[in-house]
């Protein structure tokens, strides 16, 4: 059992605490009148047939290696063979996709576990459907030539964040089971430069990075990194990326065809990376670069085969976890938050 929350976890959590992994990774952002101008085309005026079969995609973030199934479904035709023309939209910031989602204003939109939870519990009528990644990416991340060789040498030692929430409780659970607490060590802002703060030496250790990124970040510029990995360290596994529907929508017949799509297309992303990886760089060529290659073998075999399947008991005890952790008051039914289509 976790301790109760600290006056530092109960403080008010903002909805971007979860999206601090992305807001470093720096790209050129689409901005919110251009999102809002593909989302009104794809809503534009169409035949009865026609708008039946349009279907929008909020991303999280730009287009990654993390949306491969994705985007080999769409360049691959598995879901023009469910009859779906599906678009996706890089939001303009990204707390936006699931609150347009809760609005109608999007079909789906890529979003969290843990901020499902959390948007639920504040009255959002989302549920999840699907799975894009099923395990976790975040970690906590020390040099691996540094002095910190288990999660009991961060005693007294500065970790690096970004946006503190729902990080301050996966680094507080890490700690407790190492018989350590947060004020045991010294918790060091370090805005979205986690990786550059661990190696100029400003951190010893920094919570909130992905380990498909920042670990291939650190390797290409020569200073590798050594990973505690947060389902290894006392917090429950979860679902790093979902799929997010408005759950006044569930019977809408475009979400079933959608993931059986879905779960063709990571069927031929897993058994032909190769040439799965070759379309993803077609359709996006300035994603063609060593980071990318390397984060795309290792999210691989992350992404889940059944992307529909829900494991109930894993909602169940993540749940339980965030109330642990003062993240949400009380822990709902699972079909609260989640849904297996037929």
């Amino acid at each position: 059992m976790y301790p109760p929350a600290t006056s530092l976890h109960r403080r008010k959590r903002e909805d971007n605490s979860f999206m601090s992994l992305y807001l470093r990774r720096l790209f050129r952002r689409p901005s919110f009148v251009a999102v809002l101008l593909a989302l009104a085309l794809i809503a534009a005026p169409l035949t009865a047939a026609q708008a039946a079969d349009r279907l929008s995609v909020m991303l999280d973030w730009f287009v990654n290696p993390d949306h491969a199934p994705l985007i080999v479904g769409k360049e691959k035709g598995f879901f023009a063979a469910q009859g779906l023309d599906v678009t996706f939209i890089e939001p303009a910031d990204p707390n936006d996709p699931p609150k347009l989602v809760a609005a109608g204003q999007a079909d789906l939109a890529v979003s969290y576990q843990p901020q499902l939870h959390i948007q639920v519990a504040q009255g959002l009528p989302l549920r999840r459907i699907g799975t894009l990644v099923a395990t976790p990416l975040n970690a906590l991340v020390v040099l691996a030539d540094g002095p910190i060789t288990t999660i009991a040498d961060l005693q007294g030692r500065r970790v690096g964040y970004s946006v503190g929430g729902f990080e301050d409780a996966l680094l507080q659970a890490m700690l407790v089971k190492h018989g350590l607490e947060l004020s045991d060590i010294e918790l060091v802002n370090v805005n979205f430069s986690l990786s550059p703060a661990l190696i100029a030496g400003q951190v010893d250790a920094v919570i909130g990075a992905f380990r498909n990124f920042e670990l291939n970040q650190m390797d290409i510029v020569g200073r590798p990194g050594r990973a505690f990995f947060v389902e290894e360290e006392g917090v429950p596994a979860y679902d790093e990326l979902i799929l997010v529907a408005n759950a006044a929508r569930l019977e809408d017949p475009r979400l079933s065809r959608f993931l059986r799509g879905l779960e063709e297309a990571v069927q031929y992303l897993v058994n032909h990376p190769d040439d799965s990886w070759k379309a993803f760089i077609a359709a996006y060529p300035d994603r063609d670069d060593e980071l990318n290659r390397r984060a795309w073998a290792d999210t691989l075999p992350r992404f889940a085969l059944r992307p529909a399947a829900l494991d109930r008991r894993r909602y169940d005890r993540f749940a339980a976890f965030l109330v642990e952790q003062g993240l949400i008051e009380s822990a709902l039914p699972v079909n609260a938050y989640a849904v297996e289509l037929p």
